[in-house]
């Protein structure tokens, strides 16, 4: 199992700041030919957690973070794993820690054609779906206990 990092912004080295926004902008931005502002202020928030998986040189290679959403818990968003550290399990490892670390309910914005595997860590599509920047969205949620 790969090792999660997790930090707030103000605990990041800049180097891994830089990395981490590197990894979501090849994937959402290059790969997936979306341009848009990836970054933004729900970064810097103080609750907002980043968690990250380093390859054996210490590049970051996936990434995700943890949103604090007050009373209605928490949101998982900007999941990514660069295209040649995929099938490695690390998003799974990524998602498991941030539900470890969060408040019930879970919600997300699961892109569709990843619905199914969402689902494997017990999400449920909660709402009808939309397209964003010209790729299919679902709602998700996932209610755990404490």
């Amino acid at each position: 199992m790969p090792e999660v990092h997790t930090a707030h912004l103000d605990e990041l080295s800049p180097r891994t700041l830089l990395e981490i926004l590197a990894v979501r902008q090849d994937v959402f931005v290059v790969e997936q030919n979306c341009v848009y502002p990836d970054i933004d202020a729900r970064d810097a928030e103080a609750e907002t957690l980043h968690l990250w998986i380093e390859d054996d040189d210490g590049r970051v290679v996936s990434t995700l973070r943890l949103l604090n959403e007050g009373d209605a818990g928490h949101r998982i968003g900007r999941v990514a794993t660069l295209a040649g550290s995929r099938g490695r399990g690390y998003s799974g490892a990524l998602l498991s820690r941030a539900i470890e670390l969060s408040g019930p309910p879970i919600v997300l914005s699961a892109q569709a054609y990843l619905v199914d595997w969402y689902a494997r860590f017990g999400f449920e599509v909660c709402g009808e779906g939309w397209i964003e920047d010209g790729i299919e969205h679902a709602p998700m949620r996932l209610e755990v206990s404490r």
